[in-house]
């Protein structure tokens, strides 16, 4: 088995990731900054060596990279990074080194697309500065796999979700409020006619796709993965099922875009907009056929989970005979 340093393994996706790690017999090491705690406790965890490094403070430094090469890794996952330079530096660091880099991107290296769902093959037309700067990443380490043959592998997330922290909603934002409403069965209004998507995955599927790429290197190897479910949500189908898994009919009222978001608080308002305009559909065929994936979760099964844990912890009212 392999010694796999995984980079960022304390939050969402590491949660399942390093457990399935450990599991499959290999070496795990964890390097984080050492202020979070897996959301779940898995007994895998007592066999995982952590290490404490603050990235930011070493890429200053310019020792980030050979802090992570003196671990003798094997394997590197790196969950955590966010620019270009970065990921430069830790593969000059690693070159030679490993036989798999395993990139945690994101669905927002599409931007609009111009047909859904979007596959691998299509154009990304990123905009932001987090999608630009995750594309670019991407498209320098692919072209360094053909070019030197440096080991790597893209695997895209959607909307990461899983018990212990908050979906992103039928509103397009994070306040866990919106719920609640449902939950009472009160009215809520959506933007423009509610069919922009979302394309939600539980962090335990984005950790499959991690582990079977790492089981099928060689067709992973040069590769890029979308990581979502099997099926994309439009807010209007999400709102309707929420409120009838809640055991109301749907009250929904719409308003045009502008004056939808004069309702909202500003920075909910803003991540809404990022949300809805990408409006997130995405296809698994290329990583269901290549590595064998398959969707413990669909999208609404992952939000429900999800929000049964806000309820559970006190941070969404539970409906009526909730139990």
């Amino acid at each position: 088995m392999s010694r796999i340093v995984v980079i960022g393994g304390s939050g969402h996706i590491g949660t399942y990731l390093i457990p399935g790690l450990v599991e499959r017999g290999h070496d795990v090491v964890n390097v984080s900054r050492g202020q979070a705690r897996s959301y779940q406790h898995h007994a895998a965890w007592d066999r995982v060596e952590q290490v404490v490094i603050d990235r930011t403070a070493e890429e200053k430094a310019g020792a980030f990279g050979s802090r992570i090469a003196e671990l003798r890794p094997d394997i590197v996952v790196d969950l955590i990074s966010f620019d270009l330079a970065s990921t430069q530096a830790l593969v000059e660091a690693v070159r030679g080194k490993v036989e798999h880099f395993l990139h945690c991107g994101t669905i927002w290296v599409y931007g609009h697309n111009a047909s859904v769902p979007a596959d691998e093959s299509d154009p990304l037309n990123p905009f932001g500065d987090y999608g630009v700067n995750k594309a670019a990443i991407e498209t320098w380490l692919l072209h360094e796999t053909r070019r030197t043959g440096f080991p790597a592998t893209v695997f895209r997330p959607g909307h990461i979700v899983g018990p212990g922290w908050a979906p992103i909603n039928p509103l397009g934002h994070l306040n866990t409020d919106v719920f609640s409403r449902m939950t009472r069965g009160e009215e809520i209004t959506l933007p423009n006619f509610g069919l922009e998507m979302l394309h939600h995955v539980h962090a335990e599927d984005v950790a499959q796709i991690v582990l079977l790429a790492i089981a099928n290197r060689a067709a992973s190897i040069g590769e890029t993965f979308n990581a979502v479910s099997a099926k994309a949500l439009n807010l209007r189908g999400y709102a309707e099922a929420m409120f009838r898994w809640f055991g109301f009919e749907p009250k929904i009222r719409y308003l045009p875009f502008d004056e939808w978001k004069a309702g909202q608080a500003p920075d909910e308002g803003h991540l809404a907009w990022e949300h809805i305009v990408r409006s997130s559909c995405m296809s698994i065929e290329k990583v269901r056929s290549r590595l064998g994936y398959r969707p413990h979760y669909t999208s609404l099964a992952a939000i429900q989970e999800a929000v049964s844990a806000l309820i559970v912890a006190g941070h969404v009212q539970p409906p009526k005979g909730w139990m």
